[in-house]
């Protein structure tokens, strides 16, 4: 069997989405999920200049090697666009083996440790009323844990805490210029923990509550947050400060016992090496989509286990159906699955990727399909094209770019 074909779909059914389709010679096909939210087209030259050409003729069953020949070939290792790109081809390959084999893709990774795979949803609200009816629905929805979010006292706009339609849905705004957000720590440090009590005196002590500080913080702030929080008892504190320094989160790790989840802006093994052998956080947060997809990610998963740090990929609205079902299929298969971050979809992206895996009473199953469940619309994709938008800059009120 031998690739024919690599083609790049780009888009946009209420946001942008990249999609890489293989070919082989036997008719069978593969979708990878190559999108990189406000970075799309850089991921898109990168596949269809750099990466395409070299896939034609090549053995879709050799993933492993074909992985090390992306990622060693090029000399220009890791950083997102390159990950994101040979992300989709792991997992269009993955997609492919498993067609073959006439299975789903996680019986090809050892098969179902678990009956299904457990979620957390999205609640935020911009004042703490409003914060706790999205809890009420995501309840409503199933989801066993939910994370929250609130606006601040004074500012403008905060991250992390969506518009919503008449539905209770996410609005996203598209634009050509990223929108600017005001930030003040200090309000940030005495604003949460009276949201985890505000939502604690509401729903109990039994519901497991998520937050992500979005890398706001320096580590004595991320220190100081996590020991606030800790009479709520947090199921975690995410990405509590930027990471890339990993040493910081020493700090951190000495001063609270607050469980703490980073890694979604990550894309290798090599940027969680201390967190990991050091055992300074609990459970590790990337995307197949942005770390090079099945193969590289379930290494790191087995890396991690052997320091009883448990999964939790990565799954915003922005990681397409495809990188979704893919996620899906590995939370299912790993022994050591933590938690899925899982948002859904708006109906339109559904209809332009028709998947196989299910939403049911806050859990997910990646369905029996062969490969990894999803089919591309080409027709219904073509009929929304890409539009710009980016994720927002975070300025402090003198006008300093803050640094998260």
């Amino acid at each position: 069997m031998k690739i024919v074909d690599a083609k790049v779909v780009v888009t946009s059914p209420g946001r942008n989405f990249v999609t890489l389709k293989l070919t082989t010679d036997e008719g069978l096909t593969g979708l990878g999920d190559a999108t990189l939210n406000g970075r799309e087209l850089a991921v898109v030259s990168y596949l269809t200049d750099h990466v395409a050409p070299l896939l034609i003729g090549l053995d879709p069953h050799r993933i492993e090697d074909t992985w090390q020949s992306l990622y060693r070939g090029a000399y220009w290792r890791r950083g997102p666009v390159t990950m994101a790109a040979i992300a989709a081809v792991d997992v269009a390959l993955w997609d492919i083996k498993a067609k073959a084999a006439g299975l789903p893709l996680y019986q090809l990774l050892g098969g179902a440790s678990r009956e299904r795979v457990g979620t957390y949803g999205h609640a935020n609200g911009r004042d703490i009323p409003e914060l706790l009816d999205s809890v009420r629905a995501r309840l409503a929805e199933g989801y066993p844990a939910v994370r929250i979010q609130s606006g601040i006292p004074g500012l403008k706009a905060v991250y992390g805490v969506s518009d919503t339609d008449e539905t209770g849905a996410p609005v996203l705004h598209q634009q050509a210029r990223p929108l600017v957000e005001d930030w003040d720590t200090a309000a940030y440090l005495r604003h949460v923990p009276t949201v985890f009590e505000a939502v604690r005196a509401e729903f109990g002590a039994e519901l497991p509550l998520l937050h992500d500080s979005h890398h706001r913080l320096t580590p004595v702030q991320a220190a100081r947050l996590g020991k606030d929080l800790e009479p709520y008892r947090p199921f975690w504190l995410e990405d509590c400060t930027p990471a890339e320094n990993q040493e910081a989160l020493r700090l951190v790790r000495r001063s609270t016992t607050t469980p703490l989840a980073v890694g979604e802006v990550f894309n290798t093994v090599y940027d969680y090496q201390t967190l990991v052998t050091e055992q300074l956080i609990d459970y590790v947060r990337s995307a197949v989509t942005h770390f090079g997809g099945v193969t590289p990610l379930r290494k790191l998963f087995d890396f991690a286990a052997q320091y009883q740090i448990k999964s939790a990929i990565h799954g915003p609205e922005d990681i397409s159906p495809v990188g979704m079902a893919a996620a899906v299929h590995l939370d299912l298969a790993v022994h050591n699955f933590g938690i899925q971050e899982y948002s859904g979809h708006n109906p339109l992206t559904d209809e332009v990727f028709r998947h196989a895996y299910t939403f049911s009473d806050g859990h997910l199953h990646p369905g029996e399909a062969p490969g990894i469940g999803v089919e591309l619309d080409e027709e219904l994709a073509a009929a929304h094209p890409y539009a710009a938008a980016y994720l927002p800059v975070n300025r402090l009120h003198d006008g300093t770019v803050h640094d998260w």
